[in-house]
């Protein structure tokens, strides 16, 4: 521990004095723990997690290693047009996660609120931003984004590409799944007679279309769109054998720490597409017939896990008595919607997230995924700066409670320790647990 201390604190101080220098220290200890991980793995995970760890830690080595190769991205950006054309995804909140796990965050942070970003701003983007400004992160070839769920993505994308001096490119997702259709021609001749749904798909369809003509002129290479639909087959399933996978872990022991379900909820967005994550999902299918009987408490964890804090290590960490045995963020993704033309099936997928729209779509997504697996309790993670959730989070408690399944509601953050509060979080996880096997006792 007090070698990452030590690592980190390097890289915040020379970010102040030679940037340059800092990347490289950044890079080369980054890249001395994907040594680890292949040299020396944590046995106690599955093989399948020790395979996620190496393949995380390659896609956030890419940028830093050729960042003219690179676009940088927000978390559900769909990324199978960017892969067409040879560049590699650089997401906001994973590199801020690891700088966070480099224990390198509370400089950025600080800058970021020393230039005039609001406190209040979800600490993901705040500690990219200072990292940016102090020119730590490289500038990308390109910016893409979406307005889903986030609305820190609408300064945060914005600032960047004035900052990196990089082109930019927004899409619009609207918030509920209709939108208004346009009124008929002026002439009063009747148009053609559209869905509100299929309006709204259309329109989403038809800014991937623009994306892709931006990506072309970018990059000086093609989309061949009998290539992107193998690519939007293979996303499809990659996320059918995920879902194979929570649905299946039902009887089984599951070995679980902290970062694998964040690496799921990264590496089921911004690498769907890829050979590397459905290869994944098949080792998780295959993991399976080697797993042991389930025991000790399950719990679904709804929202971001702080994976930094000791008060929730202590309790979910490699612990045969509590796993965490699902994250959200892994599985936003509605699988019935699909449609054979690519660009349509991309918005699908962005307009049915269940993190897109009113709150209920986001609690009911959470109750069925939940008891798919057969999880026996819920946390719902208030992470600091996400109005989204802390808005929603005593109606999420109430509509778990009501369909059977017990709720914490816990207040942190993901990313910046100076909001933890560990004592209050170690107290408030514990009498959950003991609750819920209190429960157990009187049945």
């Amino acid at each position: 521990m007090q070698v990452i201390e030590t690592f980190g604190h390097y890289v915040e101080k020379l970010s102040d004095t030679d940037p340059a220098k800092a990347r490289v220290l950044l890079r080369t200890g980054w890249q001395a723990q994907n040594l680890k991980f292949r040299a020396a793995p944590d046995k106690e995970l599955l093989p399948a997690d020790q395979y996620l760890a190496r393949l995380m830690m390659d896609t956030m080595l890419r940028p830093l290693k050729n960042p003219d190769q690179s676009v940088l991205v927000s978390v559900f950006t769909p990324c199978e047009l960017m892969q067409e054309v040879g560049l590699s995804p650089y997401n906001v909140e994973s590199f801020s996660c690891y700088l966070s796990a480099s224990k390198a965050e509370r400089a950025f942070l600080q800058t970021a609120e020393d230039c005039g970003i609001s406190e209040t701003l979800c600490s993901y983007h705040k500690t990219f931003i200072g990292a940016a400004k102090k020119g730590l992160l490289p500038a990308p070839r390109c910016i893409v984004y979406t307005t889903l769920a986030c609305d820190a993505n609408l300064l945060t994308f914005r600032e960047l590409a004035e900052l990196y001096g990089v082109p930019c490119f927004a899409i619009d997702i609207p918030a509920c799944r209709t939108r208004q259709i346009p009124a008929a021609p002026a002439s009063g001749e009747a148009g053609e007679q559209v869905s509100p749904e299929d309006a709204n798909v259309a329109y989403v369809a038809g800014q991937l279309r623009e994306l892709a003509a931006f990506l072309e002129e970018h990059t000086g290479k093609k989309i061949r769109e009998d290539s992107l639909r193998e690519r939007l087959a293979r996303s499809r399933r990659t996320l059918a054998n995920y879902d194979r996978f929570q649905k299946e872990r039902v009887d089984k022991y599951i070995p679980a720490d902290l970062v694998t379900p964040l690496y799921n909820g990264m590496t089921n967005n911004i690498l769907l597409g890829t050979k590397e994550e459905e290869a994944y999902t098949e080792k998780l299918l295959a993991s399976l017939e080697k797993a042991g009987p389930a025991r000790g408490k399950r719990i679904y964890w709804m929202h971001i896990i702080p994976f930094w804090s000791n008060a929730v290590k202590d309790v979910f960490r490699l612990n045969e008595n509590a796993q965490i045995v699902g994250c959200e963020l892994a599985q936003v993704a509605n699988l019935e919607a699909h449609s054979d033309d690519p660009y349509e099936d991309m918005a699908m997928r962005l307009l049915f997230n269940s993190l897109n729209g009113s709150i209920s779509r986001r609690i009911d997504a959470g109750i069925r995924h939940a008891k798919e697996t057969k999880a026996d309790g819920v946390i719902w993670f208030n992470h600091w700066g996400c109005k989204h959730t802390l808005g929603g989070s005593q109606l999420a408690k109430k509509r778990f409670e009501e369909a059977g399944i017990p709720t914490l509601i816990l207040d942190g953050d993901g990313c910046d320790r100076s909001h933890g509060g560990e004592g209050q979080t170690s107290t408030r996880l514990g009498a959950f647990l003991e609750m819920l096997n209190a429960g157990d006792a009187e049945m």
